[in-house]
């Protein structure tokens, strides 16, 4: 059973491929700025493509674990959340508060998903 590693960075991977299962480290927004409707979707598009460039899509996400600075932005992030999530196939989800690495993150996401 090949363990397949993308876009190390010295302390972890981005991406990590065993059988058919993607799991990623936790994703934060391209830019660190912005309110949480801007940064969840800017993760969320990097979501698209990472799952893109693994050969899968949203459709097959397993499962989420999202990080909110701020419990105040849980209804504008489930609002950006859900108009991106399949509704076919939305995956199990759980979403906490938390100090994040850096006072300009508001949000982190990390996944599970199927080839």
């Amino acid at each position: 059973m090949a363990i397949t590693r993308l876009h190390p960075n010295g302390m972890f991977s981005k991406i990590v491929i065993h059988n058919d299962t993607i799991y990623s480290a936790g994703i934060v927004s391209a830019e660190w700025r912005g309110d949480v409707r801007f940064q969840t979707t800017s993760i969320l598009e990097q979501i698209d493509s990472l799952l893109a460039e693994v050969g899968t899509d949203k459709s097959k996400l397993l499962t989420t674990n999202c990080w909110l600075r701020d419990m105040a932005d849980f209804s504008v992030f489930n609002e950006v959340f859900k108009s991106w999530v399949d509704p076919d196939n939305q995956p199990t989800r759980a979403t906490v508060r938390a100090d994040l690495a850096d006072p300009a993150l508001l949000v982190e996401i990390a996944f599970q998903a199927a080839r």
